[in-house]
């Protein structure tokens, strides 16, 4: 008999709510919830592929132990047993730096990692921590830290309500929404021009939101501090600053008009490739709507002034009074508030209190930027990498300069990976403890939901009961706290004590102090979710600064400037070519290229090339093009389109499952090449360290013949 299961989706950001069919052992469907009253039936085609990744023949189930280039499987104290007593005798020999720890994006969507993985992986007490922020949204963390107090304190716009939705270096119809957690985007875009409003995309690529929008315009990568400044510039200028009530708690309003007032839009349109015109007509229509809101994401944060960009994006609805206002950008008041929760697991929120030991980037959040992470294996000397802990992430795919980064991991003296497959990144661990499926876990979003476009509360049950020789995340990291942490007579003792609580107790506590004092069993008690009510004003209680005021002008970014400034004056190259990623509705990260349904059709790793830019290289539609940098080459199949800007190519990042030892059969069959092999790891944002993705400078030309991607 089948039996529905109702949850919401852990694969991407937007987090909808799905109806589950199970019969026995088999999932036989996952289709939309039409009663869960955030994504109200809306279902993107990542979620039908739940039942793949669950029943995915090459997904671990028990320990792997790595003997030479061969794998055993052993049971869990054996391998607990290992992985504890190679982490202390490293520790032991060479201090807690010497231990490192990677932690992926998928962190973010799972409670018991949230949670016990925190208690775990945070407490390990090295310098040495890295993640998946840094090649992300660190630039927007930084700057809710500075300007508002907290680093998770990030607003997101308030999409249902605006008339005037500005989207800059993003495209939420591929990534349903970041940082914004909107289940369908695209019916919530097309309800703003239904209702008379703007939608305007600002991005190199005419992408699948600019093809909605009701316009677009190109910019050059890089170029978004620029052409927010010259939005300042014209806003202060022509007096259409309008800032309200916010001027009563805001700091730095003056100093900011006086910062814009040396970035008129003429100044900045060879670096942006946006004409004047163009920058002051967009600041005219942001100061006339009733509701305005400027959004930017993924491609203003991993460029060479990300830090700066992500700051202008925040300083611009300020200015505009589109802060903390309906229909602009606002702060969730969700059921549990991760703010307190956060620094209780050692989310402390730091920014630059050390540097890394060989190229000195700055620590945000006790983390160090991922692109410095193969510095610190490499290099001999007090306080070297020799043992590296991996959580829910694959560093060889989704890290700049990839393939040296795998000839470092080689080196450790120990690695051990806490990931449900043998992919490209834990083909090196000496251990693997494969975590439950994502169906044979509960769950709750706890840190999506701080980002959600409308307040909600919804519990996910497991679906499928957990085998006895299988382990859940959150049971192996409490499992590895206690004997890496603990003498041994005390070990087992606390791993029982942890068993004990597991994440849903934390959640019940979490629910009751909240500020809608709601219980786990009223959340359970609805099956589809709670629907708690559109975001609401919350300023100036919100704030985290001491003074509870908005501080607009930080002396961190005012010192930027003149980086940028030297930028300006810098003409481009005429036969520059820059790379920049891309995502599909289809892919989020490379975990989900085991899925059949996810990758088959027509391939989707390609280069896409304006036709100007490839006739002038000699390069048809379908040919093989060499795409270089100075850090490495791969071969890739060229798609000609005229939604690129010229000067511009974009390949999508996730890809590159050609790796020998990899045990992933259908990525293997749509391997693709992976973007972080021409990304060079020296280039950052100085200011935050942030890799830069978009923005740097490559070749394109022929490939040998008969070359094959």
């Amino acid at each position: 008999m089948a039996v529905t299961h109702y949850r919401s989706c852990p694969l991407c950001e937007a987090t909808c709510g799905v109806a589950i069919d199970v019969e026995g052992t088999q999932v036989t469907a996952v289709r939309g919830d039409a009663a869960d009253p955030f994504s109200r039936g809306y279902l993107c085609p990542k979620a039908t592929a739940l039942a793949d990744l669950h029943h995915d023949p090459d997904r671990l189930k028990r320990p792997l132990v790595r003997e030479g280039a061969s794998w055993r499987e052993v049971g869990w104290d054996e391998a607990f047993d290992r992985v504890a007593s190679r982490l202390k005798a490293v520790r032991a020999a060479h201090g807690p730096d010497a231990v490192a720890v990677y932690q992926g994006n998928p962190t973010a969507h799972n409670l018991g990692l949230m949670t016990y993985g925190q208690l775990f992986l945070r407490r390990l007490g090295t310098k040495n921590a890295y993640s998946a922020t840094s090649l992300d949204q660190l630039p927007h963390m930084l700057a809710a830290l500075q300007m508002f107090g907290d680093q998770f304190l990030m607003p997101v716009p308030d999409i249902d309500r605006s008339d005037c939705f500005v989207a800059l270096g993003a495209n939420p119809l591929a990534s349903n929404g970041s940082l914004m957690t909107a289940p369908d985007v695209r019916g919530r875009l097309k309800a703003i021009l239904a209702n008379g409003g703007q939608v305007i995309v600002i991005d190199p690529r005419r992408t699948e939101t600019a093809q909605l929008a009701s316009r677009h315009l190109f910019i050059r990568p890089g170029g978004d501090a620029a052409l927010l400044l010259s939005l300042l510039h014209v806003l202060f200028a022509e007096g259409l600053a309008r800032p309200g009530r916010l001027a009563g708690f805001t700091d730095g309003l003056d100093p900011l008009a006086a910062i814009a007032a040396a970035y008129p839009p003429a100044r900045t349109a060879a670096l942006t490739g946006v004409a004047a015109d163009d920058v002051a007509a967009l600041a005219r229509t942001l100061a006339g709507a009733a509701r305005p809101v400027v959004y930017g994401r993924l491609g203003v944060c991993t460029q060479a002034f990300g830090g700066l960009a992500a700051w202008l994006c925040y300083a611009v609805n300020v200015v505009l009074g589109a802060l903390d206002t309906p229909g602009g950008l606002m702060f969730t008041t969700p059921a549990i508030d991760a703010l307190p929760l956060a620094r209780t697991l050692g989310f402390d929120g730091g920014f630059d209190r050390w540097r890394s030991r060989v190229r000195g980037l700055p620590e945000f959040g006790g983390e160090l930027p991922a692109v410095t992470l193969v510095d610190e294996i490499e290099t001999p000397g007090p306080g070297q990498v020799r043992a590296l802990v991996t959580s829910a992430g694959n560093p060889a795919l989704s890290t700049p300069g990839g393939p040296r980064l795998e000839r470092a991991l080689a080196t450790l003296e120990f690695m051990v990976s806490i990931d449900p497959h043998l992919n490209e990144t834990t083909r090196h661990a000496h251990v693997i403890l494969p975590p439950t499926s994502a169906l044979e876990r509960s769950d709750y979003d706890v840190a999506l939901a701080m980002f959600g476009v409308r307040n909600v509360a919804r519990y996910s049950p497991a679906v499928f009961a957990r085998g006895d020789d299988q382990r859940h995340d959150w049971e192996i990291a409490a499992e590895l706290a206690a004997r890496v942490h603990l003498p041994a007579p005390l070990a087992g003792f606390a791993a029982r004590a942890a068993r004990a609580l597991p994440p849903d107790r934390i959640l019940e506590l979490g629910l009751r102090a909240g500020p809608h004092r709601l219980s786990l069993g009223k959340v359970k008690a609805a099956p589809h979710g709670l629907d708690l009510g559109p975001l609401e004003p919350r300023l100036p209680g919100r704030l985290r600064h001491r003074d509870r005021r908005i501080q607009l002008a930080p002396a961190i970014y005012q010192r930027e400037l003149a980086r940028l400034d030297r930028a300006l004056a810098e003409a481009p190259g005429p036969d520059a070519l820059i790379l920049i990623g891309r995502r599909h509705l289809r892919s989020n990260n490379s975990w989900m290229h085991n899925s059949l349904r996810l990758v088959k059709g027509k391939p989707r790793c390609t280069l896409l090339m304006h036709p100007d830019d490839a006739r002038a290289r000699g390069l048809a539609d379908g040919a093989m093009a060499r795409l270089a940098s100075p850090v490495g080459a791969v071969e890739v199949p060229v798609e000609l389109t005229a939604d690129l800007m010229p000067g511009v190519v974009s390949l999508p990042h996730g890809w590159g499952h050609h790796r020998a030892g990899a045990r992933l059969t259908v990525a293997a069959a749509h391997a693709g090449v992976s973007m972080n092999d021409v990304i060079d790891p020296a280039c950052v944002d100085e200011l935050t360290g942030t890799a830069v993705l978009a923005g740097q400078a490559v070749t394109v030309t022929a490939a040998a013949a008969g070359a094959v991607a």
